[in-house]
């Protein structure tokens, strides 16, 4: 037995409460090395009460297998350890690490013998995600590209809808636009928009912000956000908006203040500043601390005259009480137009006292309000209940891009791979993640994928079917391409003569799906991939779903179990027992039932 291998951490992704009276326990192991794992839990303080249960492997990744076990109680004071078995050699793993059965008197060395405990529920410490994710479809839009709603709202020397965008251009879209469009939007089968930042900003991103308080003049005004909301509910979609708390803009009023005073200004403590008098070159960034916009900028070479002095993003102190006074209250104020939700630009760089803070305003406002955070990288710490529902979910994203458009993976290594990320987080914290193939901040995925759309095809299958909450990035459901900023940010093609109709279908198609089939909204997930197909089953109760994606260029064969199926993306029956044949690039999503 690789007892190296073996891990168990109390209080963490690997014990986590599902409710006020069920927990989840989770053990890690050596890839094939445990023939079993049981669980002795139960009350710490009446401890001969203890019971025994068999855990299950719940995946792998490359490296290591996890078992799983969940345990309904009545009294919440936990303590327990767990029994393990590699062929004959059996041992008791604990807090105090491993022993043999029979070295110590369980019941009457209690203390010394050192179980893991949980030592309490506490209702308020259980991630509460809001009750509608797991039924979410969400869309993402940059609003300054999606549709030109009111022309009278659009910036001076606006660029013709359609032109080749830049980092400087303006074409006009709109709040008003938006509004315009939800028709489209509701026949597409979305039910969640994702808008980034609206409020008031000198860049056509609108990620430096100027005024926190306002909507963005060249989009509307607060009665617009308000009508948007209202109309969106009305068709059932709900909007969640983008909040860039990390930094401002180099027009906000209280950092303009700071350049024009110094130390003398009133707002000097309110950003990070390494000395006076500030510095404003965006190239530089001397004088105020690093941001996430510093990469930014300096990829913004060949900016309009006078644009520079705009474009720098300084940071925030969100220690400074008045910096929280500030930013708070404009959450507050967003909050009670009725929208849904947030999602958190360059979250990992801000304090998590803020937002501990930023939830409970939000949350006192809106309980069922959702929070994602921007964080690319592994977000266990901020992802505990106490911070973010869920995050932007580019792990997954970058191991599509890996499988599905540049073929460095194959079927077991992608499944290995989302093995991984599941078992970073709690079962609320991956339902809530955002899933995405493409973004404002990467290139679009079919041009990742060298223009093959059957690629695309299947990562939306994936996509749609795996858990957590799929989101399409605008245009993509039609065809729009585009390379990296800023030509990923095209304006919409409104032109339905340009459209892949096929392939807004086939979207359609997942969305409907995904809306209705309980197994992809609350299903567990089992990898069951060959070395040529990538397979997935998610089971609910009685409904159990098998997705099959062939990601190859070649014919491709399935075994299917003992059961009755038909292909809900191609309308196909199967023989039970028999093979499913998958052309190439294409995939299919099984209904199985008895025989």
């Amino acid at each position: 037995m690789n007892r190296q291998a073996i891990l168990h951490i109390p209080k963490s992704n690997y014990a986590f409460p599902l409710s006020p009276k069920d927990i989840r326990i989770r053990l890690r192991a050596g890839k094939g090395d445990l023939e079993r794992a049981r669980l002795v839990i139960g009350n710490q303080y009446l401890w001969t009460t203890r019971q025994e249960f068999e855990m299950h492997k719940s995946g792998s990744d490359s490296m290591f297998d996890y078992f799983e076990c969940d345990y309904h109680c009545t009294d919440t004071r936990l303590g327990y350890y767990f029994l393990l078995n590699q062929g004959e050699e059996e041992v008791i793993y604990t807090e105090n690490g491993f022993l043999a059965p029979g070295s110590v008197d369980i019941d009457t060395e209690r203390i010394g013998f050192v179980h893991f405990q949980f030592p309490y529920i506490n209702g308020i410490d259980v991630h509460k995600k809001p009750s509608w994710v797991n039924e979410a479809v969400f869309y993402q839009i940059f609003p300054e590209r999606f549709c030109n709603g009111d022309p009278s709202l659009s910036p001076e020397n606006t660029a013709e809808w359609g032109e080749k965008p830049t980092p400087w251009n303006y074409f006009g879209g709109d709040l008003p636009g938006i509004i315009q469009k939800l028709p489209y939007l509701e026949d597409l089968g979305v039910n969640a928009l994702y808008l980034t930042p609206v409020f008031e900003a000198l860049s056509n991103h609108k990620y430096d912000t100027v005024d926190y308080t306002r909507i963005d003049p060249h989009f509307g005004d607060e009665s617009t956000l308000v009508e948007l909301v209202q109309k969106a509910h009305e068709r059932g979609i709900r909007i969640m908006l983008d909040g860039v708390f990390n930094h401002c803009g180099g027009g906000f009023r209280q950092f303009m203040d700071v350049v024009a005073h110094g130390e003398a200004s009133p707002y000097k403590d309110w950003f990070h500043i390494h000395s006076f008098p500030v510095s404003f070159d965006p190239f530089s960034f001397e004088g105020f601390g690093s941001t996430a916009g510093i990469t930014s900028a300096k990829a913004w070479a060949g900016l309009a005259p006078g644009a520079e002095k705009k474009r720098c993003m300084p940071k925030l102190n969100t220690e400074n009480p008045e910096v929280v006074e500030y930013l708070l209250g404009a959450v507050a104020k967003w909050t009670r137009t009725g929208i849904d939700g947030w999602r958190l630009d360059v979250s990992d760089e801000v304090d998590a006292y803020f937002w501990r803070k930023f939830r409970k305003t939000v949350r006192d406002i809106n309980p069922d309000a959702v929070i994602i955070g921007e964080n690319w990288w592994n977000a266990q710490p901020w992802l505990r209940g106490d911070q973010f529902d869920g995050v932007m979910n580019y792990a997954v994203q970058r191991s599509s891009v890996l499988y599905f458009a540049q073929d460095r993976m194959d079927p077991h290594e992608f499944e290995e791979s989302l093995t991984e990320y599941l078992m970073r987080y709690s079962t609320q914290a991956n339902d809530s993640m955002l899933n995405l193939l493409d973004s404002h901040d990467t290139a679009r995925f079919v041009n990742t994928c060298g223009g093959n759309v059957g690629r695309l095809k299947n990562a939306a299958a994936f996509q749609y079917t795996y858990i957590g909450m799929p989101c399409t990035y605008y245009g993509t459901e039609i065809g729009m391409t585009g390379d990296n900023d800023p030509d990923c940010r095209k304006t919409f093609d409104w032109d339905e003569g340009h459209w892949d109709h096929e392939l807004r279908a086939y979207y359609k198609t997942l969305m409907a799906l995904r809306k209705t089939k309980k197994a992809l909204q609350r299903g567990s997930v089992r990898f069951c991939s060959t070395d040529t197909v990538f397979a997935m089953e998610r089971t609910w109760e009685k409904e159990r779903l098998l997705v099959l994606i062939n990601n190859t260029d070649a014919r491709q064969e399935y075994p299917l179990p003992q059961a009755n199926a038909v292909d809900l993306l191609g309308d196909r029956a199967c023989t039970p027992a028999g093979t499913m044949e998958l052309v190439p690039y294409s995939a299919a999503m099984l209904e199985l039932t008895e025989v």
